[in-house]
């Protein structure tokens, strides 16, 4: 399913082509430039859910991060840009975009602060796996997980698209498990999904998170929220908090000065 004009999600513009991209990619630019990152021309490509779901993770130097989904890193990435001394491992089934984040966490000066496994965040649970964390052992996860289930939506004719966006009835709460299960006690998670699909987040999350902050995406002031970021705590049994959320474009269409610090400046959004 194509995201409209003024979905949260956009893509920023691809800057022109620069020596040495192939044909097949995109070189973007993140944080006003201070990332470049490479994506597929088509197919799945993150946009600024992922800088805003980077900018809620509460880490400090020296902590650990678990991201389901790590794709061509742009939140690991963004993440890093903002607190350098992070540690960040992520699960990617897909090769391409495994490859894509290894190279593009060296090309910005990260290869040593982030880890991939290429691997199905189904056999995240194993533990007669080598490649896999022991569990309870980060201080944060955040994913971005697919948003439209299996049979419900119309699928992208991109293969890579199409398996990013699609999620079975099951995956979700799948999702959630291995995110626990790899949080240390009192560890952070971090998510970013569909306002009208905020309900089945909950869902799976509030039997293993407690203090659960809600922080709404807008496009623009009186629209409905159409992302939200959940943020809760393991352990924790504080109740679920609905914060007042951001705004992220002006009348002009043009992007709102808290989104801005967030988008261009790389600034903290704080949930807690």
């Amino acid at each position: 399913m194509e995201q409209v004009a003024e979905d949260v999600a956009d893509t920023p513009p691809a800057p022109p082509q620069q020596t040495g991209v192939p044909s097949t990619l995109t070189e973007d630019g993140f944080l006003g430039g201070r990332l470049r990152i490479l994506q597929p021309e088509k197919g799945y490509r993150a946009g600024i859910d992922a800088v805003f779901l980077a900018a809620t993770v509460p880490c400090a130097e020296g902590e650990s991060i678990y991201e389901a989904g790590i794709g061509a890193g742009v939140a690991a990435l963004c993440t890093l840009a903002r607190t350098p001394g992070v540690y960040i491992t992520g699960i990617e089934v897909s090769n391409r975009y495994a490859m894509l984040c290894e190279e593009n966490a060296r090309r910005n000066g990260f290869g040593d602060n982030i880890h991939v496994i290429h691997a199905d965040i189904k056999d995240a649970m194993r533990k007669d796996l080598a490649t896999m964390p022991p569990h309870g052992s980060y201080h944060h996860a955040i994913a971005n997980p697919p948003f439209f289930e299996t049979g419900k939506s119309t699928p992208s004719p991109v293969l890579l698209k199409a398996q990013a966006h699609s999620f079975g009835p099951a995956d979700l709460e799948l999702w959630m498990k291995v995110l626990h299960t790899m949080l240390m006690p009192r560890g952070t998670v971090s998510i970013v999904y569909r306002a009208d699909s905020l309900s089945k987040l909950l869902q799976v999350m509030e039997d293993r998170f407690g203090d659960l902050r809600i922080a709404p995406l807008y496009a623009r002031e009186g629209a409905a929220a159409s992302r939200v970021i959940v943020q809760g705590v393991k352990g924790s049994k504080a109740p679920l908090q609905l914060l007042p959320g951001m705004v992220l474009h002006d009348q002009t269409s043009q992007f709102t000065p808290a989104a801005e610090a967030v988008l261009r400046d790389g600034m903290a959004w704080r949930l807690r």
